[in-house]
């Protein structure tokens, strides 16, 4: 029985990865459980599956979860963490071969890099991860020997179209990408668009952040990122074309004009037991795709005047050092204030855009240089969104 660590459990990724294992019937356990304040979640899979150790966001979740624990009567109790080095810990718990990073937004840089050190295999579900410390994931995994399995769809498509394939007879990578819930409204009409007309994805089921981002394109903008340092393709070698159906997961065109496809079902499980089981198959609970009842598949090129974070992510891709660092911090920060209804859907790419134009760039060549520009990216973002509401405001109190 291989041991798992997941970083995230109470998350979408998190919940499926332990119906993945429970599926799997025996062939994994669980050692180690990170998640942040849902602790009545959090309880349950620690009832179900047991883990030595476990981490939350702060000391008030710890208390809060050994007093649920206490009160579900848990005789097995694990070792109780908080904060970001207990979420480390986690990802580097003695026997646990894989770790499934699944913790949303830069937070799950440190735990995967000590994962990456450690020698484990990580099954990367948290983008993020590679776009701002592409290189430093990617060295560190060199030196250990260890393993980053995509378990994004679009990567773990990927991966599995280049099974076997020479690099040098790959021309490009194509990402698919849904077109999420504005994919044919007017302009106007994404300016003005509110957090629950952006989160109503048309195809999958995501947590808020990533939903948004799949709004505004820059979801795929950021996984063109990721590509480049899971596959070492350039910017000019990764494509992205918009598919409704989010059937063809994603694509490779080799140097012949042949074009080899992945296709499945819209579940996230796949794609986690792949990247758990690999370079095994195993036979999955979920249903297999009937391609008498597919239909039709369209395929678009991507509106970049209506999506503009796609484009802001290949600049900061083409520009490297810490400009994706600078891209994903103000990405997040315009993502949360329009949660918040701090600002418009159509400040996020414009708040983006101005904290990289800002931006001075440096080598992305230690953890400390990406997390100094990441910070430096939140404050931007948060001062521009502050005095551009504000002017708004004046502006409206004059009409």
């Amino acid at each position: 029985m291989k041991q798992i660590a997941i970083l995230g459990s109470t998350g979408s990724i998190g919940r499926n990865t332990l119906r993945v294992v429970e599926a799997l019937n025996g062939s994994f356990g669980v050692a180690a459980l990170g998640a942040g304040g849902n602790v009545a979640l959090l309880a349950e899979q620690i009832e179900r599956h047991r883990p030595r150790l476990v981490s939350v966001q702060d000391e008030v979740a710890a208390d809060r979860l050994s007093f649920e624990l206490r009160r579900r009567d848990v005789v097995r109790r694990p070792k109780i963490g908080a904060g970001v080095e207990a979420l480390s810990e986690v990802a580097t718990v003695e026997g646990a071969e894989i770790v499934i990073g699944a913790v949303v937004g830069a937070r799950g840089l440190l735990p995967t890099y000590h994962a990456l050190e450690a020698g484990r295999r990580v099954a990367l579900a948290n983008k993020e991860t590679l776009v701002v410390a592409g290189e430093l994931m990617t060295r560190a995994a060199e030196r250990s020997g260890a393993e980053l399995l995509p378990v994004d769809s679009e990567h773990n498509a990927l991966h599995q179209c280049l099974r076997g394939e020479a690099r040098r007879e790959v021309r490009r990578l194509i990402l698919t990408a849904s077109g999420g819930p504005f994919r044919t409204a007017r302009r106007e009409t994404i300016e003005s668009a509110t957090p629950e007309q952006a989160l109503q994805h048309p195809t999958w089921r995501m947590g808020d952040k990533i939903t948004i981002d799949s709004a505004t394109l820059m979801n795929k903008g950021l996984e063109v990122i990721e590509a480049r340092w899971l596959f070492d393709f350039s910017a000019d070698e990764i494509d992205v074309i918009v598919h409704p159906q989010s059937i063809v997961h994603s694509m490779i065109e080799m140097i012949d004009g042949s074009i080899i496809a992945q296709m499945g079902v819209t579940d996230m499980r796949h794609a986690i037991q792949y990247a758990l089981t690999y370079p095994a198959r195993y036979q999955t609970a979920l249903p297999p795709l009937d391609l008498a009842q597919l239909g039709k598949l369209e395929f678009h090129a991507p509106d970049t005047e209506r999506f503009p974070c796609l484009d802001l992510a290949y600049r900061a891709l083409r520009a490297g050092g810490t400009m994706p660092a600078v891209l994903n911090a103000a990405n997040e920060a315009a993502v949360e204030a329009f949660l918040e209804g701090k600002i418009r859907f159509g400040d996020i790419p414009r708040l983006i855009n101005a904290a990289c134009n800002a931006h001075t760039v440096e080598p992305a060549s230690t953890l400390d240089a990406v997390l100094a520009a990441d910070a430096w990216a939140r404050d931007q973002v948060k001062s521009n969104h502050t005095t551009s509401g504000q002017q708004r405001e004046i502006t409206e109190q004059t009409k």
